[in-house]
């Protein structure tokens, strides 16, 4: 099977009623993001960030998958699928993506603040600041906070570069460094970027525009994909 790559970003999980800080201005929730997603933000309030994500984390597990995030999941019928995404929440893999590489970390997992090595799932949507790993150091939710690398990166490179298809959906490439993966693709393949504001007037090489919605255009996509 060939090698279809989707990389995702908040645009899909908007359509399961997740809203991201792009929404409003800098805002997340009402909340500034240098406030909630920073390291300086943990180390200086930690209980407003803990309670901060246990909110979020509440929001996905009330959401649903949407078209969108079927349709991908369909697609592993025919090609060999990997989801690199933008996103933290656990969406793909809740319709059924079996491979998926979230580059910004992940809502429902918590790693130790004195050894990141150690990442736990957290049963249902509260972590406490009590909470603690098998070494004894406090868990702070596992996200890629602004400033921080973003440790899948390499990986996610690695992946790109084997691309047979590839397809952006829901991202506005604008965040960096996860926006350079559409340079990683190896030229002469398949590229589409389905994004219903997408300016057609910006230069991106080779690839087939789709300016539609993702829970729209990603189930049509799968369907011509297949009749190929």
């Amino acid at each position: 099977m060939r090698n279809l790559i989707v990389f995702s970003g908040s645009g899909v999980s908007a359509e399961s009623g997740i809203r991201t800080f792009r929404d409003s201005g800098g805002l997340w929730e009402e909340h500034d993001i240098y406030d909630v997603a920073t390291p300086e933000a943990w180390n200086r309030n930690p209980d407003l960030v803990q309670r901060f994500y246990n909110d979020r984390r509440k929001q996905v597990l009330e959401a649903d998958p949407n078209p969108a995030h079927h349709a991908i999941s369909k697609l592993q019928a025919r090609f060999n699928v990997t989801v690199i995404t933008q996103n933290v929440d656990d969406l793909h893999e809740r319709a059924g993506s079996k491979q998926v590489i979230h580059l910004h970390g992940e809502l429902r997992k918590a790693r130790s603040t004195g050894d990141p090595t150690l990442i736990y799932d957290i049963e249902g949507s509260e972590l406490k600041m009590s909470d603690t790993c098998e070494k004894g150091y406090p868990l702070r939710p596992h996200i890629v906070w602004f400033g921080e690398m973003v440790p899948m990166m390499e990986e996610a490179a690695r992946i790109c570069r084997k691309a047979e298809l590839f397809i952006v959906v829901g991202t506005s490439l604008e965040v960096y460094p996860a926006a350079s993966l559409i340079h990683m693709v190896p030229e002469k393949i398949d590229k589409y970027y389905i994004d219903p504001a997408a300016d057609t007037e910006r230069s991106i090489p080779g690839f087939k525009i789709i300016k539609e919605n993702a829970g729209v255009a990603m189930p049509r996509l799968t369907e011509i994909l297949f009749s190929n």
